[in-house]
């Protein structure tokens, strides 16, 4: 506009007065028209321009670090942020100690996600609250009896791993008894990491009991092979110890898979009251889910997959007013304590270490699909003393499917007090016990390979009775959900620089 207005000026000292009236209506509206059409016609945007991006830390306000001894020489204060720099950290046993709030967490974060390659005796303690660690490699390193990998102090709380690989952190020695994370404190959380190849002796995540509540959550964590060692210690997850089983420590484990965990026969053994284990994928892992003490846990939505492998097992049952409910358990091939849900025979006046009576649980609207037996009552009798027989137990509205010869319900012992309810079952050759009912109509398979009613099977709407725990209108457990599509998929599960990792779980329908 400045130029024409020039242009405009230097012109009028050379036309006549309307000739200028005309170039004055020219130089002046026009603009004004020609951008009220552009506006009008409303053409496409130019691209805006780019400017060259200045180089910068992907973090501004960072402290970058290279070593264990530059991390203890920070002072650090709510809303820090720590960043490692990429490479291979040797030997190196970072102590991150500090404060952060719940609004300005501390974080101690790797330059890039898995590119802090943590080897030989590397570790971490993690002594603090709110602090979140994230994106760090330990792999091929090695530590000594009684260290771990991964140590949440008992003075930690609402602290956090996350984003993780630990992978193959052995020692030469399998007798060697190390955990790889030790979670003390309260309220610490353990989520999307990759744990996998533990061929030594010790649980790979132990939660540590105490005297009240701990409040930890462990989630979307993918837990990969672990050989079987042979003998006792080589839980995947054991929470609490029985010294502590009547304390009510309120541990969430969830949303995690674990493929081929055959450390020992118990995959996750919870030993404190008051958990909740849901959510889960058990695949061709040599073991079970185990209530080994403890009352009042919660089991539900767990997918327990054996693909008809040896001494893959189900859900174990010992203790006090334990819920099992909406689990999906299929192609087990093994009895007896490692039977689809298997309800233990007790000691009498048992010591927190021995086996309690179990007393009124209730196993509801569970789904059991080509196991060699759904049902033990009374496992293990005998065994380690076992003589009390359960007492005051519920049955009712699971759904199983059977193939020729296998066991549907056994009794080992007989137990007082028992109510089955509402239970369908399409089996072959087997007299129906109370509570169950023979049904014609088999499942249909899933695109997992998993089972399911079709349309006009019976177990649409006939669920009995009424628990405040679990609603459901079906015998049997529910139809996969946006959750257990999720959970099937290996989708959101593990660290997200590692892709790929559920891809070798393949459900073989039977």
């Amino acid at each position: 506009m400045g130029n024409t207005l020039s242009y405009c000026s230097s012109f009028m000292k050379n036309v006549s007065m309307k000739v200028l009236l005309r170039f004055l209506v020219f130089c002046f509206i026009l603009p004004i028209a020609i951008s009220g059409c552009k506006k009008s016609k409303q053409v496409e945007k130019e691209p805006p321009i780019v400017v060259p991006p200045v180089e910068e830390p992907a973090c501004k306000s960072c402290k970058l670090i290279s070593s264990a001894a530059e991390l203890a020489a920070l002072t650090l204060i709510p809303g820090d942020t720590i960043m490692m720099k990429s490479g291979d950290w040797t030997d190196q046993k970072l102590v991150f100690k500090a404060k952060g709030t719940a609004q300005l967490p501390i974080v101690l974060i790797a330059q890039k996600a898995g590119s802090v390659n943590m080897k030989g005796a590397s570790s971490i303690q993690i002594d603090g609250e709110y602090l979140e660690v994230s994106g760090l490699n330990f792999r091929g390193g090695k530590l000594t009896v009684g260290q771990f990998i991964i140590d949440f102090t008992s003075s930690s709380s609402n602290c956090r791993l996350t984003n993780t690989a630990i992978v193959d952190y052995n020692p030469t020695d399998a007798t060697i008894d190390y955990r790889w994370v030790s979670m003390n404190g309260t309220k610490n959380r353990l989520d999307h990491c990759y744990i996998k190849g533990k061929s030594h002796q010790g649980a790979t995540v132990v939660v540590w009991g105490k005297n009240s509540s701990l409040g930890h959550r462990i989630d979307h964590n993918y837990f990969g092979t672990r050989p079987d060692l042979g003998n006792n210690g080589g839980e995947t997850i054991r929470v609490g110890t029985s010294d502590y089983y009547l304390t009510q420590s309120n541990v969430t484990v969830e949303d995690n898979i674990f493929d081929k965990c055959n450390g020992e026969t118990e995959i996750v053994s919870n030993k404190m009251s008051n958990n909740i284990i849901r959510n889960n994928l058990f695949f061709e892992s040599r073991g079970t889910l185990s209530l080994r003490h403890g009352n009042g846990t919660e089991v539900y939505g767990n997918y327990i997959i054996g693909n008809n492998l040896a001494t893959v097992g189900g859900i174990r049952i010992i203790g006090e007013n334990h819920l099992v409910y909406n689990n999906y358990i299929q192609g087990l091939k093994e009895t007896g304590q490692l039977c689809a849900i298997s309800i233990m025979d007790g000691v009498p006046n048992s010591a927190p270490s021995g086996y309690f009576q179990v007393k009124n649980v209730k196993v509801v609207g569970n789904t059991i699909v080509n196991c060699a037996e759904a049902f033990e009552i009374g496992a293990g009798k005998g065994g380690n003393d076992r003589t009390v027989p359960p007492a005051n137990c519920t049955i009712a509205n699971n759904l199983v499917q059977q193939k020729g010869g296998a066991t549907l319900l056994k009794l080992a012992d007989t137990p007082t007090g028992f109510t089955y309810t509402g239970n369908m079952a399409y089996a072959t050759g087997v007299t129906m016990p109370e509570g169950f009912v023979q049904i014609t109509q088999q499942m249909g398979t899933t695109t997992f390979g998993t089972y399911a009613p079709q349309s006009g099977h019976p177990a649409f709407g006939a669920f009995q009775g009424t628990f405040p725990f679990y609603t459901s209108t079906d015998v049997g457990a529910k139809a996969l959900g946006d959750t257990h599509n999720a959970l099937l998929k290996g989708e959101g599960i593990g660290p997200t620089w590692v892709p790929g990792l559920a891809a070798s779980i393949v459900i073989k329908a039977q």
